[in-house]
């Protein structure tokens, strides 16, 4: 007999979003909650020395492995689509950088939705209430929440050189790329504790979710798929999940609702396998239909880093310095003793925000500049000393799917980002090319003698320049957007503004996949203030009808 266990709320997935929610839902001592986590504990010793990402991507023990479909915009290739595989989620394996994105990312998701709690100036307090800044709190900061933001442990002289030139191109210089606008250029601010990684599973759940009495957390629990109920009324509701742990299937059952913190993969394919998608995929698959979506599975958007390579001459970079034995005992004495160096490093240090051109009112691209290269995350650091200026574009116009290949639930889904599928994406590639050379024959670089390897300067249309954007750029693991926040009328909205899965009750999608547009800039501390508004919602009246717009307590240290 199938075991059955009742709860008032499951959460599927510990992630990003997961134990955030799982914190403030068991704040209350009379919601007894079941976190649930594919992935094992995050105790792998490479997910808390902040290098260590270049070892946990691509590991089957913190890595889903997933790989996209062949993409026409990248010339037929397909790429490596890192999603975190323990607690923490890909905040386990991520670049650890804080960015929230521009004020007016926000408020376009407000105007589009009708609804104002999305604006800026009404998201902003949820930022707040579980940031420890650094520097203290002020009117855009909050310093007594749990989720650590500091400044990097090292500098670069090229990247120093990197950054002066970007201000002779006319790029303005900034401290703090989080305050509504993050035009500029500067040092990045990392999500790190004392030159230690700090990952959700640290922030929300230890020490204080597992102290508590009413929670409950199953790792290497995989859901299977969502059980529904028709209700007296006629109404279709989420009554639980089947769970296989360790090889048993058990069935959940959840009184107060089901909360989808699976991610912008895990949550589609999720609701598809369990009947809740566009019909005709399901038929395909033999999966009865609880509710016909188009909108699950639809609506990816990504950031495409195209990874420009310059070689340097006179310049101290990673490539030379963990070349020979004395520098990498070098490097490993530096961090064991101060915490600091290389190894503290995230994998992008220096960025920058700026327009491909005077058409755009806010930035279009952003920089993640490197003081090495390689052919990809995961791959040896080249022989040769250079630096690596990866530029993305901001708000891409292509949109991608999420389907899946089966019903079994094992299979991993297939994702086709489809990139650089829209003329003007294309163009901003081509012209954000030409805005990295343009900084990299700035005066404050010519000692360095750069020369450009990746595309190379023999490129110089449109045609080549997009051309050779297909051929070097990858995802830099921002998938947002397969279950759409969206307004009722709107045929591919899969949940409401309150997060709310349109058409069924007791179920909630509350990560990354419900932005209806990406934001400006890494995409895991808006995940995070997405989640601190659910859990207000549904702690408010346990149905996400709360018009508020401040947080009901500012968090407090963890």
């Amino acid at each position: 007999m199938t075991e059955t266990l009742t709860f008032d709320h499951v959460v599927v997935g510990a992630g990003t979003a997961g134990a955030l929610m799982a914190n403030r839902l068991t704040a209350d001592p009379t919601r007894r909650l079941l976190l649930l986590e594919a992935g094992g504990p995050d105790n792998h010793p490479w997910i808390h020395i902040p290098v260590g990402y270049l070892y946990c991507i691509g590991n089957p023990k913190t890595d889903w492995l997933y790989q996209t479909e062949p993409d026409a915009g990248l010339n037929g290739r397909t790429l490596r689509y890192p999603r975190g595989k323990a607690l923490g989620g890909c905040s386990s394996i991520n670049g650890m950088i804080y960015m929230r994105g521009q004020s007016a990312d926000y408020d376009h998701w407000a105007e589009l939705l009708g609804d104002e709690s999305w604006n800026w100036r009404n998201v902003l307090p949820y930022f707040k209430a579980h940031e420890n800044y650094h520097g203290g709190a002020s009117a855009l900061h909050g310093a007594s929440g749990e989720w650590r933001v500091e400044k990097q442990r090292l500098r670069w002289e090229i990247l120093d050189a990197f950054a002066d030139a970007a201000e002779q191109a006319g790029i303005p210089r900034t401290s703090d790329f989080n305050v509504g606008t993050n035009e500029g250029v500067g040092y990045f601010e990392v999500n790190q504790k004392a030159g230690w990684r700090w990952n959700t599973a640290k922030a929300f759940l230890r020490p204080t979710c597992v102290a508590r009495k009413n929670f409950t957390l199953w790792t290497r629990a995989q859901v299977s798929r969502l059980l529904f109920e028709t209700r007296a009324d006629g109404r279709t509701a989420c009554a639980g999940v089947e769970v296989v742990v360790a090889g048993t299937r058990r069935i959940v059952k959840a009184t107060r609702g089901v909360l989808l913190c699976a991610g912008s993969i895990g949550s589609p394919q999720l609701l598809q396998l369990s009947g809740v998608g566009p019909a005709a995929l399901l038929r395909k698959h033999g999966i009865d239909v609880v509710r016909d979506m188009p909108g699950v599975g639809a609506n990816l958007q990504d950031h495409l880093q195209i990874r420009t390579v310059y070689s340097v001459n006179g310049g101290r970079t990673l490539n030379a310095l963990a070349s020979t034995m004395r520098g990498k005992l070098s490097i490993g004495l530096e961090y064991l003793l101060r915490r600091s160096g290389p190894m503290s490093m995230a994998p992008s240090q220096l960025g920058a925000f700026t327009r491909t051109s005077d058409a755009y009112r806010f930035p279009n691209i952003e920089f993640h500049v490197q003081p090495l290269s390689l052919d990809a995350f995961g791959e040896p650091l080249h022989t040769y000393p250079a630096i690596t200026a990866s530029v993305c574009n901001l708000r891409p116009g292509s949109r991608g799917t999420v389907r899946i290949k089966s019903r079994d639930f094992l299979q991993a889904p297939a994702i086709a980002p489809n990139y650089l599928s829209t003329d003007e994406d294309r163009k901003v590639a081509a012209d954000s090319l030409r805005v990295v050379r343009r900084i990299m024959t700035q005066p404050a670089l010519n000692r360095y003698q750069p020369s450009e390897l990746k595309p190379g300067v023999q490129y110089q249309t449109d045609d080549d320049l997009a051309r050779l954007a297909g051929d070097i750029a990858t995802t830099i693991f921002h998938p947002v957007g397969t279950t759409k926040m969206g307004l009722p009328d709107d045929p591919m909205a899969v949940v409401d503004a309150r997060l709310r899965v349109i058409g069924i009750d007791n179920l909630h999608v509350v990560d990354a996949g419900v932005m209806p547009t990406i934001t400006s800039g890494n995409t895991c501390s808006p995940t995070l203030m997405i989640a601190e508004k659910a859990a207000q919602w549904i702690l408010g009246d346990g149905q996400g009808a709360s018009s508020r717009t401040e947080p009901v307590a500012e968090s407090t240290a963890a």
